[in-house]
């Protein structure tokens, strides 16, 4: 792994992630294996003119030991302290950063019970929380470095520090930090990104028609919706960018407008949980049936934390001859494997994707078309022979994907 190369990508989270304000707090939210890259995202950030860092670690092996020695009570006692401290930060305006690092298959012997209990505890207590930072009301960014465990899922046939040094190697390459100047290869991705999002919101499509091999999907889009790219906004009108990588131009669709099948394409990493090759049926936006070769429990858990969670809450458009997709690696970590192919996501809408969206009330994003959901969780679709046509109001239809790829 190269310092040189690390330093620059922590200059880029901070500087172009989250966009750092002077005298602005910033809170990392880091496993705990992971610490000497939130320290150098720390020093960058005080650099930046940081007022204060605050670091919150977290431990996989000691979540495992909770997992497996903890009483069911455990699992639906709501984290209050951590609610609270969320809340404060937010109103203190501070800047946020999670760097997303976790063992693919630590849980896979675990209860789904409790894996299940204690995501829609944890969903429903930070229920408020996730809804500012889906509203951008902070700026926000998830990041990624190696994990010993991570690397050896990516990376089987490798010994534990070939694989961690090649997963270091890919991630760089992906991210753009191994290029001379980071900063400006992102200017220079985003404005590509952006070119899109504004063709999308000018041709303003009804309708979007999916299909490939598993797939046959019907997608209504409401009216007034918003195609988004990565860079965003915040509510104190502070440009960042939510996801390094990103590859994504993404909106939502209509609540009860989808109508179909869709077969996913890659793994989905759910909460240390491995789902994969899971088939979808959907009736008036609603999940009505649903089948998966691995991790069937884990889907139930997931689609049972509430009536929104058997709704998709994002569209996104992914082409895939992007870094991620031609890497030929399966991350196992929805950050990177998102994107690589277009995806959906059960639950939560984001506000922003609507028009004034961010100054509704639930009950108004609902009427306007908006699913609600404690939980907002990516997976993927995409693939090389996806095809995708957009149909205007007026019934104009145009091609927007052809073999796996843009055709704007």
């Amino acid at each position: 792994m190269n310092t040189d190369t690390l330093r620059k990508y922590a200059e880029l989270v901070v500087k172009k992630g989250i966009n750092l304000q002077d005298k602005q707090q910033l809170l990392i939210n880091s496993p705990i294996e992971c610490a000497e890259f939130a320290r150098l995202i720390a020093e960058e950030a005080y650099k930046a003119g940081a007022i204060n860092v605050i670091v919150d670690y977290n431990d996989e092996e000691l979540a495992l030991i909770k997992y497996n020695k903890a009483p069911m009570e455990s699992f639906e006692r709501e984290p209050k302290h951590a609610v609270l401290s969320r809340e404060q930060l937010i109103k203190e305006k501070t800047a946020f950063i999670s760097i997303s690092a976790r063992d693919p298959e630590l849980l896979s012997g675990v209860d789904p019970n409790k894996i299940s209990t204690l995501a829609k505890t944890a969903n429903r207590a930070m229920k408020d929380v996730s809804a500012a930072m889906m509203s951008n009301e902070v700026q926000w960014c998830v990041v990624s470095i190696p994990t010993k465990g991570w690397a050896r899922k990516v990376f089987p046939d490798l010994s534990e520090a070939d694989a961690v040094e090649n997963l270091w190697d890919s991630i760089f390459s992906i991210v753009r930090a191994d290029k001379e100047s980071p900063i400006e290869a992102w200017n220079e991705h985003l404005e590509k990104l952006k070119n899109r999002k504004d063709y999308l919101n000018e041709k303003n499509f009804k309708y979007l028609y999916y299909k490939s091999e598993g797939t046959d999907l019907t997608v209504e889009l409401p009216e007034g919706h918003l195609w988004l790219s990565g860079e965003e906004n915040s509510k104190y009108g502070i440009n960042f960018v939510a996801n390094i990588p990103t590859e994504e131009v993404f909106t939502l669709p209509k609540r009860d407008g989808v109508n179909g099948y869709v077969t996913s394409k890659k793994p989905l990493n759910y909460g240390g949980n491995l789902i994969d090759n899971f088939k979808l049926t959907l009736k008036d936006g609603k999940i009505v049936d649903f089948t998966a070769e691995k991790g069937e429990e884990i889907l139930k858990g997931l689609l049972d934390t509430d009536e929104g969670a058997r709704y998709l809450g994002e569209v996104a458009l992914v082409g895939y001859n992007s870094p991620i997709s031609n890497s030929g690696l399966i991350f196992f970590n929805t950050l990177f494997d998102e994107n690589a192919s277009c995806h959906f996501a059960f639950g939560k809408a984001y506000p922003t994707c609507l028009k004034d969206g961010d100054n509704m009330s639930e009950e108004e994003l609902i009427k306007n078309g908006a699913n609600d959901s404690l939980t907002h969780v990516d997976f993927m679709v995409g693939s090389e022979e996806l095809e995708i046509i957009g149909e205007t109001a007026d019934g104009e239809k145009i091609p927007v994907f052809k073999n796996g790829d843009w055709v704007i």
